[in-house]
């Protein structure tokens, strides 16, 4: 089997994991630089150009594209779809995650619990929005934030009432949400492939940081889930249309809520604290999938000529 994963950097551990897998289970793999990538959109011969090469077929794609580049990025993916290389995570699916206000939207409408959330533009609506969320302290997140960054905790109202019109003033995006005391500055990550949670790990933030995110000096270990935790995360993974998942789940005193639901989670944190060959596991399943769509065009065949 041929597959590329669109990736910037070959080195970062992730990709090296996803390349380390594939090979080792006789596949060919090449890593792809989607910033590198242009596109010949044409009717009849769509194609992907790299570095002045005409890219061959591929028979799957693994996307782990950046937030920064995301536009560019699915519309490099969404090219390959059309090409008939079958995709990992679907660009349609990761550009849905990727806009915070809308998946929480989506989520909110299948039923599955989140944070009480609020979204404005006027700084008139300011007070009743902190009402909303149930008071100060309260959380203030930028829309395009990723990895806690653009994420402030309002200890209280007068503070949270600054800092949206502050943010509200540079014109910025924001949701503000509950801040759920009882997490203690933990949060779990399950990592979701397919219909399952193949490995959850607990992220705790280091002292006197709310945040929970390894990037951020968080620390992780290895954590039992319930199964209401492990069908919030499924579904949560679902609603996106993502076949892999990062799901983050907060522990509240009313259940498991949902605080992002991420297309291309990171491997490293959740290998190291599960022991888990999570990398070797995506492969299987696009093993397993291109196994499923090869058999379904066979009968599909056989049917049409009988």
């Amino acid at each position: 089997m041929k597959i590329a994963i669109l990736s910037r950097n070959p080195k970062l551990y992730s990709t090296h994991r996803l390349v380390e897998a594939a090979t080792g289970r006789g596949h060919e793999v090449r890593v792809l630089d989607v910033l590198r990538c242009y596109m010949d959109i044409t009717s009849n011969r769509p194609g992907v150009h790299y570095k002045g090469e005409v890219l061959a077929r591929f028979d799957a794609v693994i996307p782990r594209i950046g937030a920064s580049v995301t536009f560019y990025g699915t519309a490099v993916l969404r090219q390959f779809e059309m090409m008939g290389t079958y995709p990992l995570n679907e660009s349609v699916a990761i550009t849905r995650s990727r806009d915070k206000l809308r998946s929480l939207q989506l989520l909110s409408r299948k039923g599955i619990g989140l944070p009480v959330t609020g979204f404005a533009h006027k700084p008139d609506d300011v007070k009743d929005l902190i009402k909303m969320v149930n008071g100060a302290p309260l959380v203030i997140k930028l829309l395009e934030g990723t990895q806690g960054i653009g994420v402030v905790l309002a200890e209280t109202a007068k503070a949270a009432e600054s800092v949206i019109e502050a943010f509200m003033g540079l014109k910025a995006n924001i949701l503000v949400q509950e801040f759920i005391k009882e997490a203690g500055g933990a949060d779990i990550r399950c990592f979701v492939i397919g219909d399952k949670v193949v490995a959850a790990m607990k992220r705790q933030g280091k002292e006197g940081e709310f945040r929970s995110n390894l990037h951020r000096g968080g620390s992780a270990s290895l954590i039992r889930i319930t199964p209401e935790e492990r069908s919030t995360a499924v579904r949560a993974a679902k609603t996106m249309g993502l076949n892999v998942a990062g799901v983050d789940l907060l522990r509240s005193n009313h259940g498991p809520v949902v605080l992002e639901v991420n297309s291309s989670p990171g491997l490293e944190g959740i290998e190291n604290a599960t022991s888990k060959d999570i990398a070797g596991m995506q492969i299987q399943f696009i093993e397993k999938r291109l196994a499923e769509n090869s058999s379904a065009a066979s009968l599909t065949k056989t049917r049409g000529r009988g």
